[in-house]
């Protein structure tokens, strides 16, 4: 089974090391990582660099692929040849994933059209540029594309996905072997959790982070 995860510059590293964590567990599992050029992918966590072993004309097929997100997603728009790239795997995996803002790069290569979708909270509303209806919760099914919505949730994607392709108990058995029980220490992983004043005051800053156009 093939796995591709996209890496570019300024993706966020959970995003795809989330679910990296529990895909490249699965039977059979082989993971690529693959950029616009092989080689080193900084990340939006500073300091810290990922590396694409493959250059997108290296990988024509995927059983599964793994759009990550960044707040700069959608500046992929600048990089034709990946979009291209991202519609003919498309059209070659039993599923399609995203996590967090890349759902928007999903919906920019044109195959989230009339479809049900997620993305971070804070940017939710821009999935309508692309056609897809906003869906507010943690993991969206369409077909065989499955978006997640932001940062961590993409390992409740990747356990969502790993027990429909290996079954239920390699997920959970999966689920146990990484510990992933959150107790967090604060209840505020949720903008319905918290007040408006601290939704506003985490908006302006992250409108330093989200590039703001489509």
């Amino acid at each position: 089974m093939q796995i591709v995860f996209l890496f570019y510059d300024g993706m966020t590293a959970l995003d795809a090391i989330g679910p990296h964590e529990i895909l490249c567990r699965l039977p059979g599992a082989k993971v690529q990582r693959v950029a616009r050029t092989s080689g080193s992918i900084h990340t939006d966590s500073a300091g810290l660099t990922l590396i694409a072993e493959y250059a997108l004309r290296d990988i024509s097929h995927a059983d599964i692929l793994v759009v990550p997100g960044a707040g700069s997603a959608t500046t992929l728009r600048d990089y034709p040849e990946i979009l291209e790239w991202v519609c003919s795997i498309h059209a070659t995996t039993k599923w399609t994933t995203s996590v967090c803002t890349g759902s928007l790069i999903l919906g920019r290569a044109g195959l989230l059209n009339g479809l049900k979708a997620t993305t971070h909270w804070a940017v939710l509303d821009r999935l309508r540029f692309w056609g897809a209806e906003p869906i507010s919760q943690r993991i969206v099914e369409a077909g065989k594309i499955i978006t997640a919505a932001g940062v961590s949730a993409g390992i409740d994607m990747a356990l969502t996905l790993a027990a429909k392709v290996a079954g239920p108990q390699v997920a959970q058995t999966l689920q146990l072997a990484i510990e992933y029980d959150p107790e967090p220490p604060f209840d505020t992983g949720s903008p319905d959790k918290v007040s408006s004043a601290m939704r506003d005051l985490l908006l302006t800053r992250m409108g330093m982070f989200f590039e703001k156009s489509v």
